[in-house]
């Protein structure tokens, strides 16, 4: 089917629905724009990877803005019960595939051009496969749909983890929406901890009565056991990939492993014998998904149901490991796929982030701009001239240490996000084609990153999310401010896939093994390291070995002095080497410590007791690579010069934020660069004006970095956020709309008052009559 779309349909901007520029309406934002420095739009072409790809985004969104059908109009869903909510993601996503269809979307055939039979591909038609799908689900601005997991989780299962003929059988009724799956593997008991899920798939041979060529029996055999809290589980999916414990048909637990689970009936999706699922019930956010629990009782499933790439089992119920490319059986191939297909999600967690921090960012600082509060010093005279006497909220200090920054990190969370997704996607493709040449080393380290960004980046954009509301004032606490929902539906992230205190365990964990090996003077080892994300810690690990003797109590870096002013701090190159000292000396701290504990106490009490510090390292580790992806994104761009979306000044303010965001996370955690000795106390003084500095700098083009990110009206639902700066209108507007109001009888008698309030008014109930019997007190 031939696309109806195409790059040279590039008029539609879905900011305004007569399809015409928009128009600022206010003052405020008009004279904020007129101040900008750079182009937005280029900044928007760099991140949307065009500017064809610009126009063909807004283009996708305006179908979803203006859809004659109407069901994409968000604007009652505050006043909705989730019942309710989700019921309309389902009608939701059912246009979205019926635009998708009409408009001839979906992945194109390979015939036979890919380079590896082997590598991840989707079959022809499929609409996930497409970037256009993804921005048209971006573009409706709802919760997550309640499908969203078969296509975030359960799909790339199939196509990580399933040999070539089930992929044959089962991808073309994904393909088609006959079949919709999602990934059950949490338990009511267990989350993180997937060594100790209970749910079994034990092999029932054929001669002892199964099915031809043998069945799995799956199974709940505890409360704990039950999968809680997957997504798409509670009432849509009809298929779920379950994580189980599979044991063979001599009776051998091998572990967790994937099985591809039958639900519900494809016929009339009632639930088929053995299977119970529901909704867990109301959560913070996130209520459009129905999030659910299953049970399953004696659950029969056909033998090639469980997952049969890496691994299977015979008829006869031998396990054993899959021949891979080349002939050898990579005993490890299957862990490192299901580690990358987990890691892919942490990934898009962190990628997203930057959107939520972004939007939540360019609610606040328009707002800002628009909200007044005290007075000029002139206040009289600009009142006499009939000009604005207040000071704009942006322009106080607080305000702007509070939001620029987070501006920033939005930002430097993006380059993560992006570098991060690319190298995971072509670690995945090189393990599935049999290679080799990822090693142990390199899904350790690509663990570390993901663990670290996920769980620094998540609770920053969280905290940051929050800080914007707070910023907003009392408005910031109304729903209609965008802010709310934005809030509520993100919060989710700090816990899924692996909650953010957990994950710096693992990322300390891996990192060790590293302070080890320089310990231990393994060559090789060291050698595997190059090219990792934690290669930067090996020069300066090595030189406070070599000069403390393994003790981390002085940076071998001090921060030049040679101005002896803010000038000293806003060099980048010399901001990014103090973050990988600050990173080394924490991560040594704690080796050292773990060494001295062992020899005091258990292993387990000696980690446990290191844990606060290794949450200190990991987010060292985080925040470098953040700053580090930033950097090098920005030079990359630099180096194309005439090639790429961003000129000289688009730069050069994006330069501004990282600059600002290095200096504001020195600021906030400037004990450990004070425990380190690489800033001595004599020039916190100097890196607080360097910060004032460069938020001087940034403010003139702090709504511009917003308008950058191209989110329309529809997107951010905010009353506060409107690109015409329109504000006031629209918090009364949304008042308005509130059932309390659109419900009030005649003359604005409200909901409530002649079953309860006309007693108190009219009736009586509460007046007090003295001498009366009932009035005297009975305490």
């Amino acid at each position: 089917m031939t696309s109806k779309f195409s790059a040279s349909n590039n008029t539609e901007d879905p900011r305004e629905p007569n399809n015409c520029p928009p128009l600022t309406l206010s003052p405020d934002l008009s004279s904020e724009r007129s101040k900008s420095s750079f182009n937005p739009l280029a900044i928007t072409n760099f991140i949307d990877g065009s500017a064809d790809a610009t126009s063909k985004r807004r283009l996708l969104e305006s179908w979803i803005i203006r859809d004659p059908s109407g069901v994409f109009n968000n604007d009652d869903n505050n006043y909705l019960h989730r019942s309710e909510r989700h019921t309309r993601a389902l009608a939701k996503f059912v246009r979205l595939v019926e635009l998708c269809r009409a408009a001839g979307i979906g992945a194109k055939s390979t015939n036979g051009t890919s380079k590896d039979s082997a590598a991840v591909n989707h079959i022809e038609g499929e609409i996930i496969a497409t970037p256009e799908f993804i921005t048209l689900v971006n573009a409706i601005s709802d919760d997550p749909f309640p499908t969203s997991l078969h296509w975030v989780m359960f799909v790339p299962n199939i196509l990580t983890l399933c040999d070539a003929e089930q992929q044959a059988q089962w991808l073309p009724l994904c393909r088609d929406w006959k079949m919709i799956g999602c990934y059950a593997q949490t338990e009511l008991g267990h989350g993180s901890n997937i060594r100790a899920l209970e749910t079994t798939a034990t092999f029932l041979k054929e001669s002892d009565g199964a099915a031809k060529g043998g069945e799995w029996i799956i199974n709940s055999p505890t409360l704990t056991s039950t999968k809680f809290w997957p997504g798409t589980l509670g009432k849509t999916a009809n298929h779920a990939m379950v994580i189980a414990r599979l044991i063979d048909g001599s009776g051998k637990d091998h572990g967790i492993h994937n099985f591809l689970v039958p639900l519900r009936s494809m016929e009339d999706h009632t639930l088929l014998p053995g299977v119970e699922t529901g909704d867990i019930g109301p959560k913070i956010g996130y209520n459009n998904m129905d999030n659910g629990f299953a049970r399953f009782d004696n659950v029969r499933i056909p033998r090639r149901n469980m997952a049969m790439r890496f691994a299977m089992v015979d008829e006869d119920g031998r396990y054993e490991k899959v021949v891979m490319k080349g002939g050898s059986k990579n005993a490890d191939a299957a862990s490192k796929v299901a580690y990358i297909t987990m890691m892919q999600v942490r990934a898009y967690i962190i990628h997203s982030s930057n959107d939520a921090l972004a939007m939540a960012c360019t609610i606040a600082i328009r707002y800002s701009t628009i909200r007044r509060q005290g007075y000029n010093s002139d206040a009289d005279k600009k009142l006499a001239e009939n000009a604005p006497n207040e000071i704009q909220v942006l322009d106080y200090r607080q305000q702007q240490y509070r939001l620029l920054p987070l501006l920033a990190a939005s930002y430097a969370i993006f380059f993560s996000g992006k570098h991060v997704l690319a190298r995971l996607k072509n670690i995945e493709n090189q393990l599935v084609s049999g290679s080799t040449a990822i090693t142990k080393t390199v899904v350790g380290d690509i663990h570390a990153t993901t663990s670290a960004l996920k769980s620094y980046a998540t609770a920053f954009t969280a905290d940051g999310i929050e800080d914007c509301r707070k910023a907003c004032g009392g408005h910031g606490f109304l729903v209609s401010s965008g802010l709310v929902e934005l809030s509520n539906t993100y919060l989710q992230s700090c816990t899924v896939e692996g909650d953010n205190y957990m994950l710096p365990q693992q990322v300390v964990k891996v990192l060790l093994k590293l302070v080890g090996a320089m310990q231990s003077g393994d060559a090789a080892l060291l050698k595997d390291h190059k090219g990792t994300d934690m290669e930067y810690l090996i020069a300066p690990l090595m030189a406070l070995m070599k000069e403390n003797g393994g003790v981390p109590n002085k940076s071998r870096f001090v921060f030049p002095t040679t101005n002896g002013n803010a000038q000293d701090f806003l060099d980048v190159s010399t901001i990014l080497e103090a973050f990988q000292h600050r990173s080394a000396c924490l991560l040594l701290d704690v080796a050292m410590q773990l060494a001295s504990n062992m020899a005091k106490s258990s292993a387990q009490q000696a980690w446990n007791d290191c844990l606060l510090g290794m949450a200190r390292a990991s987010r060292a580790h985080a925040s470098y690579i953040l700053l580090r992806d930033f950097y090098n994104g920005l030079k990359e761009e630099e180096e194309k010069s005439s090639s790429s979306c961003l000129g000289p000044n688009e730069i050069q303010v994006l330069s501004q934020c990282l600059t600002l965001l290095g200096l504001y996370w020195m600021d906030q955690y400037l004990e450990d660069f004070l425990q380190n000795q690489s800033i001595s106390p004599g020039s916190i003084p100097h890196l607080r004006q360097a910060i004032l500095d460069v938020m001087t700098k940034l403010r003139p083009d702090a709504v511009g970095l917003c308008d950058a990110r191209d989110y329309s009206d529809f997107r951010l639902k905010s009353a506060l956020g409107k690109f015409d700066g329109d504000v006031y209108p629209a918090i009364m507007e949304s008042a308005r709309r509130d059932p309390l109001n659109q419900k009030s009888a005649d003359g604005g008698v409200g909901m409530g008052y002649d079953e309860s309030l006309k007693k108190l008014i009219v009736g009586g109930i509460g007046e007090y009559k003295k001498g009366l019997s009932g009035t005297v007190s009975r305490l």
